[in-house]
């Protein structure tokens, strides 16, 4: 029987890492490793030393994953499902270790042999071509990959199924021909989606102390918050990433952030990497032209949001003190660009309402996530019977944050802002309004989104907002 001409004869070995799946294991293994503990950052350059087989060995020997949730290339999983049916040969060929390779194999249930990377040998590029010779003769198989690793596999194969392509592959495939299917492309929406800029809203509270000081028509002062903008944006954006990475598997298990450009596998993680150094030298760049306390600010609020990833997060209620912190120090970066000074009673409001709006988020996670009795949120300190005390410290946070706001209203420093400060007053009702709206909404099941971004939003909450900004506009003209 002639091999090259019987498909069924011929088996079809398939990568892994980018080709059946869109990511790679071993990036995503490295994340769940320094998300376990960030000490390990140290022995990976070890490990590195003795080979990637060896790293490759060391990181699967700590870390597993769920073969259930990872981001399948469809198109590609049906044909092998189709052809496996029809009684061909399935081969998984790949780098990854052969632990990673074998519980993917068992949950698709597709794999007729599984060849991987064990201790000593990595099987990527030549000794993956080698193996797959050795085992079925050059031009006795059909081979399925993505990359540069894949070429000489390609070369050996008796025909090439080239899958979601890099350069180096796309190129291979127009000069020798062989299957195509491509994988869907990333576009600038993917990319703004990955920079999450609805979350840049947030950074307008950069500017709260130039408002309240009525330096509207400053030139000098609106410069150094639009510089502190893009600053605090940028960093935020590269945390922002940082953060996906350390929440693949838990992002892939929720309804919506397995939408996310690193969990669905849309972009992948170097691009990622390389996103965090551009965001980061824009960031730390463009803080250099702003006063030293900018940078030791925007220096806190990296190292807080980056505890806050790593392990924070994780922590009942220190996660939302610290997120109630984070908004309160975008305040601070405006006071430290700018110079102006902000009064104590804003930094407590800004706590107390902060904080009323990140219980909010907890309390919509534990309403929307099905658990019983004692389970936890998954990557969070928080169980189901926690629904109430949750939501009682939230309201109470936002009666706080009104009333907070109120005797700094009938402050001396208004009175010194303000002739008629009576003017300003519905401002703590207005607060009080969103805050409790939100609440309301949330406790619907009407609120589905973060509930900063919500407000920034909500047509509702746009006019009491714009109806606040007005009142303090008219303090100031009558001051």
């Amino acid at each position: 029987m002639d091999a090259r001409s019987d498909k069924n004869a011929v088996p079809l070995a398939v990568d892994l890492d980018g080709t059946l799946i869109a990511t790679d294991l071993l990036w995503e293994g490295v994340f769940a490793l320094l998300k376990k503990n960030p000490l390990y950052l140290f022995l990976i350059p070890f490990w590195l030393s003795g080979g990637p087989a060896r790293l490759k060995q060391e990181i699967a020997a700590r870390v597993d994953i769920d073969p259930a949730s990872l981001p399948y290339r469809q198109p590609l999983l049906e044909r092998l499902r189709a052809e496996h049916a029809e009684g061909r040969k399935i081969v998984l060929a790949t780098g990854t270790p052969r632990k990673f390779a074998e519980a993917i194999a068992l949950h698709l249930g597709i794999f007729d042999r599984v060849l991987a990377t064990d201790g000593k040998e990595n099987l990527t590029s030549g000794k993956k071509r080698a193996s797959l010779v050795a085992a079925y003769g050059d031009g006795g198989f059909d081979y399925a990959g993505n990359s540069r690793h894949d070429l000489k596999v390609f070369d050996a194969a008796r025909r090439a199924i080239v899958v979601a392509p890099d350069r180096s592959a796309a190129r291979w495939q127009a000069k020798h021909g062989g299957d195509s299917m491509p994988g869907p492309k990333p576009t600038l929406r993917t990319v703004l989606k990955m920079l999450r800029v609805h979350q840049w809203l947030k950074n307008t509270l950069i500017a709260v102390p130039l408002v309240l000081s009525h330096e509207y028509f400053n030139v000098a002062l609106i410069k150094d918050c639009a510089l502190a903008f893009v600053s605090f944006s940028a960093v935020a954006s590269a945390i922002y990433i940082v953060n996906d990475f350390f929440d693949l598997a838990l992002d892939r298990q929720h309804a919506t952030k397995r939408n996310r450009p690193f969990a669905s596998g849309m972009l992948s993680i170097p691009f990622g990497l390389a996103s965090i150094a551009v965001l980061l030298a824009v960031g730390i760049g463009t803080a250099l032209f702003l006063p030293v306390e900018f940078l030791i600010v925007l220096a806190g609020y990296m190292v807080a949001t980056t505890a806050y990833s790593l392990a924070v997060k994780r922590m009942l209620l220190l996660d939302v003190l610290t997120l109630a912190g984070l908004y309160t120090m975008r305040i601070l970066a405006g006071t430290a660009a700018t110079g102006i000074d902000v009064s104590f009673w804003l930094l407590a409001f800004s706590a107390f309402f902060f904080l009323s709006l990140a219980l909010v988020k907890r309390y919509v996670e534990l309403r929307s996530t099905m658990l019983s009795a004692g389970q936890r949120i998954a990557g969070r300190g928080y169980r189901t019977e926690d629904q109430e005390i949750v939501a009682q410290a939230g309201m109470a946070s936002a009666f706080s944050s009104a009333l907070v706001l109120a005797l700094y209203i009938d402050s001396n420093e208004v009175r010194e802002l303000y002739s008629h400060p009576w003017v300003v007053w519905p401002v703590a009702p207005i607060v009080l309004y969103l805050a409790m709206r939100v609440w309301i909404l949330a406790r619907r099941d009407e609120l589905q989104d973060d509930p900063v971004v919500f407000i920034m939003r909500d047509w509702r909450s746009q006019i009491v907002i714009l109806m606040g900004a007005l009142l303090l506009v008219v303090g100031a003209w009558l001051a």
